[in-house]
């Protein structure tokens, strides 16, 4: 119930009139039954523009750190989350990927929209990155079709650290429903569910025109982070 006040009363009204986004093809989005919603993710924006336009609703595995934040601010962005109907995934670990799959597979087998970006973490420079393999057991799994989805601008209005976002339009691209039956029962198999993945996040780029990197974000994020000069800080006078 919240979702939708959140949507059409809260929410959604003032960011379709604050950010006007361009919407191209709405119609590729499935009126009803399963299907997963695969995106590029540029901002923390990223997460209530797209469910703002959408007719359905859409339930994203969203990182648990969103939900489990110190003080007041930690506990009215969990209050938030949760109220939208997004499910917290634990990253950490080797049996994260096992549990963002369990927990989207649920959600596919309800008939319902699901909401992923196979990058697993905003991309801290702009650029397309190496899709994680999740998303492709799932749709192998549940059998349903990936809509791949570009946000374009959103970088712009809002990069990683940025807290309050720049007032200026974007754009949100769905481009048609792609179909793996051809690789039904191959769910297990590494080489198919990496096709899988490598197709869907092509198709992202189409639409996003961003640059590809064919490495994972948080691998070279936390290269680049270990490379940089450690920071200065002045001498305290005695």
């Amino acid at each position: 119930m919240f979702y939708y006040i959140l949507k059409y009363v809260v929410l959604g009204p003032v960011l379709r009139l604050l950010f006007r986004p361009r919407i191209e093809g709405l119609e590729n989005i499935p009126e009803d039954g399963a299907a997963i919603v695969a995106g590029n993710h540029l901002s923390f924006s990223d997460h209530f523009l797209m469910p703002a336009i959408l007719k359905r609703r859409i339930t994203f595995l969203a990182k648990a750190e969103y939900f489990t934040g110190p003080g007041i601010k930690g506990r009215l962005t969990a209050a938030f989350f949760r109220s939208a109907g997004q499910i917290p995934v634990d990253r950490s670990g080797k049996d994260a990927g096992r549990a963002a799959i369990r927990e989207g597979l649920s959600v596919l087998n309800k008939g319902e929209l699901l909401g992923i970006y196979p990058e697993g973490t905003r991309s801290h420079d702009g650029r397309l990155y190496k899709g994680k393999v999740g998303v492709a057991v799932m749709a192998l799994t549940a059998q349903v079709p990936v809509i791949p989805c570009a946000m374009v601008g959103t970088f712009e209005i809002q990069p990683p650290g940025q807290v309050v976002p720049k007032i200026k339009r974007v754009a949100i691209r769905f481009g048609e429903p792609l179909d793996f039956s051809r690789y039904a029962g191959m769910e297990n198999q590494r080489a198919a569910i990496r096709a899988v993945t490598d197709e869907i996040m092509y198709a992202i780029l189409e639409l996003s025109g961003q640059e590809y990197v064919d490495e994972y974000a948080a691998r070279v994020k936390a290269a680049e982070q270990a490379a940089a000069p450690p920071r200065k800080f002045p001498k305290l006078r005695r």
